[in-house]
């Protein structure tokens, strides 16, 4: 797969993701019809959809079908969507603009924003649980990826990692801290993107091992570029404020190594994910490109 034909699959898979979202959130359901278009707002914003695609690309690196795979990818994009809603409010990040228009709380109010979070968290367990009933045959597998994604997102992990970035406002933080905060935070959602989609592919142990460390090493270096573009991006480009990191106090890379440094480490996390794969073949190409285009983006 060359770069072309990265960028190809990338705007494929990311239809097909689209295209499934949009059929979930505009299933009919008997809910008021204003938490459904908070939901919608976030959630069909668009975004690059990287763990969904992370996900199928896990099942289809080990040589599996990505069609029991979707719903699960889609769930994940749910808790993602989830979590950058409640990031946004102004008890957290205070943001007023995402993916180049204004945040949930700001077209619908704090209290149904933060509804809305809560209605996609808890609805991203009801797709995974669906799945289960209907493919009764891996219903187990289904279960195990559940718990799994609970693990990613709750205190162990991302909602973690939030509690440990909120707590360290205003406060100088060792490397050490600053990478286990952000291994919960952001890696730990990136690393069950990419193993939940190789288990459910059919994927060996090992293999879902070394996809493991592939996301341990992916999920840094994507926080690590994300530090990076708020002190140099293009607010145009990236559909948000940038700068923000600074002005409240938070601990990043580059503040506390400098820009050069910081790229230098980028460079040597996306080396690593890369290693990660060395096991495997073509059909992980999709995998290779991301770790790269982790590195290139802009936005």
């Amino acid at each position: 797969m060359n770069r072309e034909e990265f960028f190809i699959y990338l705007r494929e898979r990311k239809a097909l993701i689209d295209e499934r979202l949009e059929f979930m959130i505009s299933a009919p359901v008997r809910a008021p019809n204003t938490i459904i278009e908070a939901m919608r707002y976030s959630l069909l914003a668009g975004g690059k959809r990287i763990r969904p695609i992370l996900c199928l690309a896990g099942a289809e690196a080990v040589g599996g079908e990505i069609d029991s795979v979707l719903p699960v990818a889609c769930a994940l994009e749910f808790i993602h969507t989830y979590s950058l809603i409640h990031d946004d409010l102004p008890a957290m990040d205070d943001d007023d603009f995402r993916r180049g228009r204004p945040t949930c709380h700001r077209v619908f109010g704090e209290a149904m924003a933060i509804l809305a979070g809560d209605a996609l968290l808890t609805e991203a367990f009801a797709i995974v649980a669906q799945s289960g009933l209907i493919h009764r045959s891996k219903a187990e597998k289904y279960l195990q990826v559940m718990y799994e994604m609970a693990q990613a997102a709750g205190i162990t992990g991302m909602v973690g990692g939030q509690v440990m970035d909120v707590e360290s406002e205003g406060k100088e933080l060792t490397l050490a801290d600053l990478k286990r905060m952000h291994e919960k935070k952001t890696g730990a959602m990136i690393r069950v993107s990419v193993t939940s989609g190789a288990f459910l592919g059919g994927g060996k142990e090992d293999e879902i091992s070394a996809l493991g460390t592939y996301g341990d090493h992916l999920g840094l270096a994507f926080q690590i570029a994300d530090d990076i573009l708020n002190v140099v991006g293009d607010k145009k480009l990236m559909g948000k404020n940038t700068g923000s990191d600074a002005s409240r106090g938070k601990s990043t890379f580059p503040l506390m190594l400098g820009l050069d440094e910081s790229k230098r480490r980028l460079e040597e996390e996306v080396l690593k994910s890369l290693e990660a794969l060395s096991c495997f073949d073509e059909k992980a190409d999709p995998l290779r490109h991301l770790a790269t285009f982790v590195m290139e983006r802009e936005y």
